[in-house]
């Protein structure tokens, strides 16, 4: 049943809590320098670190909407249009900037950083360009928000932040983004989503 209602303080705490990130992360890039604060991020932290992220980035890729979706679509059958509207305006308002408005955005491989500075993991390809916003971030940010709205409890809200964290945190240790474009993923997730609330509630005029 639609639960529009019942959790909406969670998804504000995590909205909120997100937002607080984004600002950390767009205002240490502006007074640091992007290339300093990516350096002071994208430290080798071991074997064990290369692992985890390696591994945890890849919950963020854009197949992981269709496990997610079977597993919504099973509790939630009436939101599925809200669910999907959220897939496809995060999808929008990723891929269009990174491809037609900041194409030639450089990634820190392409920036004129040394690329013996840069702490990369071998076995993982490092992307060049179509840097801003990061998508790995605002599809785990998305997932987070979606998680949080619909399952309303503390632990689902720290473990749904945790996840989204961790995924957001493997693009900058696996030299993939800058912090400014993980920042720039959480403004989108978070831009999305009140999209997807506003275009529901005009299509069946339904309450947040």
């Amino acid at each position: 049943m639609p639960v529009f209602k019942s959790n909406k303080p969670t998804f504000i705490l995590a909205q909120l809590g997100s937002l607080v990130l984004a600002t950390l992360l767009f205002t240490g890039s502006i007074l640091l320098g992007r290339e300093r604060l990516f350096l002071s991020l994208n430290t080798d932290l071991g074997v064990f670190a290369d692992y985890f992220f390696s591994f945890f980035t890849n919950l963020a890729e854009g197949w992981m909407w269709i496990p997610y979706l079977l597993i919504l679509f099973g509790w939630f059958k009436k939101d599925l249009v809200f669910i999907l509207l959220n897939f496809l305006t995060s999808t929008l308002l990723t891929q269009l900037p990174k491809n037609y408005i900041w194409p030639n955005v450089n990634r820190p491989i392409a920036s004129g950083i040394p690329v013996t500075k840069i702490h990369t993991v071998p076995g993982v390809e490092v992307h060049t360009y179509n840097s801003f916003p990061s998508g790995h971030t605002a599809t785990a940010f998305i997932i987070f928000f979606l998680t949080a709205y619909f399952f309303p409890s503390k632990k689902v809200l720290w473990i749904g932040a945790a996840y989204a964290i961790a995924c957001a945190y493997s693009r900058i240790y696996l030299g993939q983004h800058f912090p400014i474009d993980v920042a720039g993923g959480i403004i989108t997730a978070i831009l999305s989503f009140q999209l997807s609330i506003w275009i529901r509630k005009k299509i069946n005029n339904v309450p947040f």
